[in-house]
């Protein structure tokens, strides 16, 4: 019989080479595979023997614990799938997952701008050298709707400004073409054609968006960027890089997209995941028609 680690170890493969997912999502579960195994040898067993009622009692632990319904979901995931794998593998004869239930979570709304919010957002606040890379990286995130790990992994080979699109490579290392705009555009080539060559200095780097000291910038140092500028411009809400995506979304959805093209530009395996957004532009529909008809009430 394969070994503890070796099971482990095996299975984290498959995510990552046959799943095709991400470093981060892979993580995760490698993390709630160690913890059931701790457990497990707290109780006597291993991932060979374990029984449901087992599984039951280590999810109800994670409860005790206070882990929130979304990491129990995950978790629950994660022995559904690891199971599965060992079945599969001839690792065991059952799935004992199988009765598991998956906690129902209520899934929250996206935060959107208002298109309003949005065009102020996307004007030159006050005069800073970097101002060009900063409007240039805003109009990116709401013309293309990318994740903040996709823009931060930009590169200058990925762009095709005379036709006007970007390559991105999301998650899963899933590649995909996205259309710009033409402000995300021109913001572009204002960026490329001068603050870019200045920021890199002697350095040699085909990363898009680079910081003062000519290295790529960082996740926190986007959300750094997208504090000040939401204050330079008199924001009252504080914006991250995923409100641009949800606003991407929401936008062309009220402007008429359909949903499958919105799935494709997004990036999404599946619709479901977008879905919500269809959720958020029916609320607004309701909020004003409660505003605007005379009998709503």
């Amino acid at each position: 019989m394969t070994s503890k680690e070796q099971l482990t170890k095996q299975y984290l493969t498959y995510l990552q080479v046959e799943r095709g997912l991400s470093e981060n999502t892979r993580q995760a579960y490698e993390r709630d595979l160690r913890q059931l195994l701790v457990f497990l040898k707290q109780r006597g067993t291993n991932f060979s023997e374990c029984v449901a009622n087992d599984l039951f009692l280590f999810l109800l632990k994670l409860k005790e614990k206070g882990k929130s319904p979304r990491s129990i979901a995950r978790c629950n995931a994660t022995l559904r799938g690891f199971f599965s794998f060992l079945v599969d593998e001839g690792q065991r004869d059952d799935n004992p997952s199988t009765y598991l239930e998956t906690p129902k979570l209520n899934q929250p709304l996206p935060k959107v701008l208002s298109e309003a919010t949005m065009d102020k957002l996307l004007q030159t606040g006050e005069e800073s050298d970097l101002a060009p890379r900063d409007l240039a990286m805003l109009e990116v995130l709401y013309s293309s709707g990318l994740r903040v790990s996709e823009l931060i992994g930009l590169r200058l080979s990925d762009l095709a400004l005379d036709v006007g699109y970007v390559r991105c490579s999301g998650k899963g290392s899933k590649e995909r073409i996205v259309p710009l705009g033409e402000p995300a555009v021109r913001a572009l080539e204002d960026y490329i054609n001068d603050l870019r060559g200045r920021l890199c200095g002697e350095r040699k780097s085909d990363i898009l968006f680079l910081n003062v000291h000519g290295r790529p910038l960082t996740r926190q140092g986007i959300v750094y960027i997208l504090k000040k500028w939401g204050q330079t411009h008199s924001l009252e809400r504080s914006i991250s890089p995923h409100m641009f995506r949800h606003s991407f979304a929401t936008h062309l959805l009220d402007h008429g997209a359909d949903l499958r093209s919105v799935q494709e530009l997004l990036g999404h395996a599946d619709i479901a995941t977008t879905q919500i957004y269809t959720h958020l532009t029916r609320k607004r529909l309701v909020d004003v028609f409660r505003k605007a008809h005379p009998r709503a009430d």
